[in-house]
């Protein structure tokens, strides 16, 4: 029996080589917009998570443009006031007329507050240029989703890091654990109702819980356009 075993192991094939971060990342994505809809935002349960986190629920609708590489644009209307956030590589800019406001931030050694197409749930080659590492974990065996941690680069000093749960074939993340520098998980976002446009899935449905599994905020993506050609005047930081 044992000659038998070891004669098997022999004829069985050679593992495969892990999957890694080309196996992940969206194919063909260029651009998106959309207008982000917030249908629930609980702030008892998002406060949990992060306060500034929550404040951002209180925009209950968002016109969203984003554009390959790092480059993202949000316009919104809270109490009455417009606001516009532009983010173009590492450079942030906030205006808000009504209150005469126009700030320029450098967020390059500030990777956490660098806002990228892994929040909408699109994983592309350019966060691995400079930004992150991805390590591969294992398949899920329900879902067969791709399961990678994603961690800042050292040099960036910032050791936070996000679990991505990501479906192979559609190349969208489906789940994703955001955890604290100090290893605690703060929430979990669920990306889901992906659509098909000019070969690129995305999804329109983001739901998130907190480290309790309470649900938090609820958001919609309506009037989806992929790759329509956003001109680079749109991220303008000047």
């Amino acid at each position: 029996m044992t000659t038998l075993i070891a004669t098997l192991a022999l004829l069985a094939p050679s593992g495969a080589a892990d999957p890694t971060s080309d196996d992940i990342a969206s194919v063909g994505f260029k651009d998106a917009s959309f207008v982000a809809r917030v249908k629930v935002g609980n702030q008892n349960e998002l406060n949990k998570i992060n306060k500034d986190f929550g404040q951002s629920y209180r925009f209950k609708w968002t016109k969203v443009q984003v554009k390959e590489p790092f480059k993202l644009r949000l316009e919104s209307t809270v109490d009455d006031t417009d606001i516009t956030f532009v983010l173009n590589g590492a450079t942030r800019l906030l205006r808000v007329p009504k209150a005469r406001i126009s700030n320029r931030e450098n967020l390059a050694k500030s990777p956490g507050k660098r806002q990228t197409l892994l929040d909408f749930g699109i994983i592309t080659p350019s966060l691995f240029a400079d930004l992150f590492n991805a390590k591969f974990v294992r398949v899920d065996r329900r879902t067969n989703d791709l399961v990678f941690d994603l961690t800042y680069k050292p040099s960036l000093d910032d050791t936070s890091r996000h679990r991505v749960w990501v479906d192979p074939e559609k190349r969208y993340v489906t789940r994703r654990e955001w955890y604290a520098q100090n290893e605690r998980q703060l929430a979990t976002f669920y990306y889901e109702e992906p659509k098909q446009q000019n070969g690129v899935w995305f999804p329109t449905r983001l739901t998130v819980r907190n480290a309790e599994d309470k649900v938090a905020g609820v958001t919609n993506y309506e009037e989806l356009k992929l790759n329509s050609g956003i001109a680079d005047s749109v991220f303008a930081v000047n």
